[in-house]
């Protein structure tokens, strides 16, 4: 019964979270300047974490996650509300750092210490957790880590991943399963064979 009772609970709070974002980017389509401040910081985190997967540069990555939001103001029109918030403003988010990508030709390696450049909206996360983590997210690959993130820290579903990372469902799937014997591995040392 509490599991019914929480996965209810988790589902309203989903349904709730669509209405206000798609509320906040009709107040963006509108010309108000105040939603789209209220996106921004509901948001940020997201579109800089899927940015940073891209681009692999934190500076880059801020270009990525402020240009997104100009986008956004610009063609904030073009959202349908029927679609899903998060994942059209992530698309935005995704051909923009492509283009990034394409305009330098180039793809590095992620530095450690751009991973501290995700902003942290909660205080619990210590530097000592953010380096676990750092450590265990170096054993995936990019692919991997963008699926963990998208789904961790967006709250993506992983239809909504395949279809933004133009992946099959099932790859997706494999990816984010995979990633996560490769974590459990990292952080609690079991090995999974």
């Amino acid at each position: 019964m509490l599991m019914l009772l929480t996965a209810q609970t988790t589902q309203q709070h989903g349904v709730e979270e669509r209405r206000e974002l798609d509320e906040l980017l009709s107040g963006v389509a509108a010309g108000n300047r105040e939603a789209l401040a209220q996106l921004y910081r509901r948001t940020r985190t997201a579109v800089y974490g899927l940015a940073l997967s891209y681009v692999k540069n934190a500076h880059d990555a801020q270009d990525v996650t402020q240009d997104t939001f100009v986008r956004v103001w610009d063609s904030a029109y073009q959202y349908k509300p029927q679609g899903s918030p998060m994942g059209w403003l992530l698309a935005v988010a995704r051909s923009l750092a492509l283009m990034k990508l394409r305009q330098s030709s180039r793809q590095e390696q992620l530095e450690d210490e751009e991973w501290d450049a995700i902003p942290a909206d909660s205080p619990s996360v210590t530097p000592e957790d953010r380096q676990v983590l750092q450590q265990a997210m170096a054993a995936l690959t990019d692919e991997e880590r963008q699926v963990v993130m998208l789904h961790a820290v967006t709250g993506l579903k992983h239809r909504e991943i395949a279809h933004l990372l133009e992946m099959p469902l099932a790859t997706v799937l494999s990816k984010y399963h995979r990633a996560l014997k490769k974590l459990r591995v990292q952080l609690e040392g079991d090995d999974p064979r």
